[in-house]
């Protein structure tokens, strides 16, 4: 008996199995869909939701919801047709309302078909061009059919529509978000462009004998890219695809690139420029054929103000490529002077005059000591040295205070400062009168 019961349980599972499809028949016959389309979903659900499906997966959810977006853009198509003609103004504007509504569905399906398209896009081999195609003929789809389309023919439907648009929760209340949104990041980013700088500066005022123009360079620098960073996530916000915007300025990048090389030569030595220091805001330089005060510098050029208040930009490369000469660069500065007395004069007299109008000179540093000496035997005069030291910005005005003070003594002194002198010799021939 119990042989008996385990031979017709095994006949009845036989009979079983037999009319039953396979399992895995079955669901090869009827595919379901990883995420159906539904508006009730918001990104963040759907974004959790598409972050474990494979490829094919999310091909045949963007298919599903594709589908769907057919169908909810052939219902505005429709709705539209319907208004434009009705014949009260009373159906018109019932009918615009309505097409509004269906286009607030129709972007909620735009934006999750976006997010499921930049999913597939991310798990797709940068070689399937399969894939590539698919998606560019989805989003030009996307494109074709998104947005609020006005008809010139009926005034009335449009003030219905646009009125309807600009209440929406898709529609105008979306745009007034968005932009808001721009103008917050805009003014945070010019803020946090501010906050860089100003630490920039901070920090790099700590690190010793930090160039004043490496720090000004550095700080422009962050806050330019804040800024750009910033402007970026606007037009994110403003629901602009950044992808081809920084293509093009790929593309304008490399021909501009080519066309100013001189200019990259110039931000080249600028670079160099700023990691060697040759000089620095405020010192008197003369470089590239030019002689001046720094006043400012960038990548590109350096301005000068020279001596009789002239602006002058010199590109970095003819600096860079040329002497430079850094007359506050240093801390002290000698003045060489050079003075003739007559060779009938004392010369210790001289020497001790000059040695007595520098030392009543306030701006004259006594460390290191000032020289006073006999040169030498000129043509027509027996030359001092007068070397003294002083700060870089005391230079002429020593300069010129030790020499007006040398004319005054030496004329009270009785002391000669002899104009040149030649001796002629005639010599008379006999017979012959020269």
């Amino acid at each position: 008996m119990k042989h008996f019961a385990c031979l017709l349980s095994f006949l009845i599972g036989l009979s079983a199995f037999a009319q039953d499809p396979a399992p895995e028949a079955s669901a090869e016959a009827t595919p379901t869909v990883a995420v159906p389309p539904s508006s009730e979903l918001d990104a963040a659900q759907l974004r959790l939701m598409l972050r474990p499906l494979p490829k094919e997966e999310l091909k045949s959810t963007s298919d599903a919801w594709f589908a769907h977006l057919q169908k909810v853009a052939s219902s505005v198509s429709n709705k539209g047709s319907e208004g434009l003609h009705a014949e009260s103004e009373e159906l018109k504007k019932q009918l615009g309302e309505e097409e509004v509504a269906l286009r607030e569905e129709q972007t909620k399906v735009i934006d999750s078909l976006n997010l499921i398209l930049k999913a597939l896009d991310a798990k797709a081999l940068e070689s399937d061009a399969e894939i590539e195609t698919y998606i560019a003929e989805l989003q030009a789809y996307m494109n074709s059919v998104s947005g609020l389309q006005l008809d010139a023919q009926s005034g009335s439907k449009n003030i219905t529509v646009l009125r309807a648009w600009l209440l929406s929760a898709e529609g105008g209340q979306r745009l007034l978000k968005n932009i808001l949104i721009f103008i917050a990041i805009i003014v945070i980013a010019r803020i946090l462009s501010r906050i860089g700088a100003n630490i920039v500066k901070r920090v790099m005022s700590k690190v010793p004998e930090t160039s004043t123009l490496l720090v000004d360079v550095l700080s422009g620098f962050v806050k330019w890219i804040i800024m750009s960073v910033g402007i970026i996530m606007g037009l994110s916000a403003l629901e602009i695809s950044i992808a081809p915007l920084l293509a093009v300025l790929g593309a304008a990048g490399f021909v501009v690139a080519f066309a100013l090389q001189d200019s990259l030569s110039n931000f080249a030595s600028g670079i160099m420029i700023l990691g060697f220091r040759p000089y620095d805001v405020d010192d008197v330089i003369e470089a590239g054929g030019v002689a001046g005060k720094v006043s400012a510098m960038n990548l590109v050029s350096t301005t000068l103000t020279t001596f009789d208040n002239k602006t002058m930009i010199v590109p970095n490369n003819k600096i860079w490529n040329d002497i430079i000469t850094n007359a506050t660069g240093v801390k002290v500065r000698r003045v060489d002077l050079e003075f003739g007395i007559g060779y009938s004069d004392d010369i210790d007299k001289a020497k001790a005059v000059l040695e007595d109008i520098v030392s009543k000179q306030e701006k004259v540093l006594q460390d290191p000591e000032p020289t006073v000496k006999m040169h030498s035997l000129g043509d027509s005069s027996v030359n001092f040295i007068c070397r003294p030291w002083c700060s870089p910005a005391d230079y002429w005005d020593v300069y010129w205070d030790i020499t007006r003070e040398v004319k005054l003594r030496f004329d009270a002194e009785g002391i000669s400062i002899p104009f040149p002198q030649r001796d002629v010799h005639l010599f008379v021939e006999e017979g012959k009168l020269s």
